[in-house]
């Protein structure tokens, strides 16, 4: 089973690309590895080594720190096991519910929400 911190930090590194606009593929080639490895470190399946991930944060224009981020965060997350994820705005479905909710009419996306509120108290 993967470590939490890996888990986090490739969670980190998939939102950074995300917000970049740039696929596992570039990352990869701008890094010199193969699009798998980058796969494995986004899943937390495998580890990255410090020079690697010194070489994502060059090449994703961020500090390393910014891979750490709301890690302590993270953790409460996993030990409560609240359903919601920790950098919610870091998963890919939230971000396309969020995209596809804004590109919704005004009044229609008040009916949604309200539909939302709706079935998320009876869940």
């Amino acid at each position: 089973m993967a470590h939490l911190v890996d888990l986090h930090v490739g969670k980190r590194i998939r939102h950074r690309r995300w917000l970049v606009g740039i696929t596992q593929q570039q990352l990869a080639e701008k890094v010199g590895i193969k699009f798998q490895q980058i796969q494995k470190y986004e899943t937390g399946a495998n580890r990255v080594s410090a020079s690697r991930l010194w070489d994502i944060s060059e090449t994703l224009n961020v500090s390393i720190s910014f891979f750490f981020e709301g890690i302590e965060k993270s953790k409460e997350t996993s030990q409560t096991g609240d359903a919601v994820p920790a950098d919610l705005m870091g998963d890919k479905e939230a971000l396309d519910l969020v995209r596809s909710y804004y590109s919704i009419p005004e009044n229609q996306r008040r009916r949604l929400f309200d539909l939302a509120r709706v079935l998320s108290d009876v869940a």
